[in-house]
């Protein structure tokens, strides 16, 4: 009997392992807004997936929205990597994709959202950025029950960045509003650097730091690999490679940032 319950045991653990390896298995088909925590309404799962759908078929970027109830023991920021990689989110060689991943707050769980890049988006949204993004769109209108409007935020933003809209430096330097519920920010024009505080400056200075690096690496690895490099890249903006019908086999690295409340 006691052998049996041990190999019913193993077995258990098994048979788990293999349903949350399945999580992360790549899809047959693209579906760009995965509500399994049932935090839209029909229309804004249908609202953020045109938009979604709509950026992909113009830039080839892709942004992930994944909600869920169950990290499966990882936390958000270890699943939202995963997802990316095994799903592959953005595009192979340009590595453009980015995952959003939100689990409601409950009783007995606090409320926790990540957002995580691929390595081509690292060096137009570092995690420093992918922060404030998390601290001030999201977790304001979270608190205030809002998801859609503070996942929207977020998506907005992020499509602006790696469009290049504005940079992440005039990002840093905009005082955005916690809890609008009407997003029109104007970032190029509207930041002003009288007002930044010594933190806001140290912020600056590392997104500077982290890009020259950034460029430094990519410039070893463009001539260490030069088979890997996708010609036509430039920039902040990818041209489109009409594959916007599925996900592309994108890689991502740990890069983004994360938060709860």
């Amino acid at each position: 009997m006691k052998k049996i319950l041990l190999l019913m045991s193993f077995l258990a653990v098994v048979f788990t392992s293999l349903a949350d390896d399945a999580v992360f298995q790549r899809p047959l088909t693209k579906n760009l807004v995965v509500d399994n925590a049932n935090v839209f309404s029909d229309w804004q799962v249908d609202s953020l997936t045109a938009k979604l759908d709509s950026f992909d078929r113009a830039t080839s970027t892709q942004i992930q929205i994944y909600t869920t109830t169950d990290l499966l023991g990882y936390s958000i920021a270890d699943f939202g990597q995963r997802l990316g990689e095994g799903w592959g989110v953005g595009q192979e060689g340009f590595d453009n994709g980015i995952v959003i991943v939100y689990k409601p707050k409950t009783e007995t769980e606090k409320g926790e959202v990540t957002i995580q890049t691929g390595y081509g988006i690292e060096p137009l949204i570092p995690d420093v950025i992918c922060k404030r993004i998390i601290e001030n769109e999201m977790i304001p209108c979270f608190r205030e029950d809002s998801v859609y409007q503070g996942i929207y935020n977020a998506v907005d933003i992020c499509i602006s960045l790696t469009k290049g809209e504005f940079s992440a430096v005039d990002y840093i330097g905009y005082t955005s509003s916690s809890n609008s519920s009407d997003y029109s920010g104007d970032y190029s024009s509207g930041s002003s650097y009288d007002d930044l505080t010594a933190r806001d400056y140290i912020v600056v200075i590392c997104f500077f730091v982290f890009l020259i690096v950034s460029v430094i690496l990519s410039t070893r690895y463009a001539n260490k690999h030069p088979d890997r490099v996708t010609p036509g890249r430039s920039g902040s903006s990818y041209s489109s490679g009409g594959r916007s019908g599925g996900y592309g086999g994108g890689h991502f690295g740990g890069g983004g940032a994360s938060g709860s409340w």
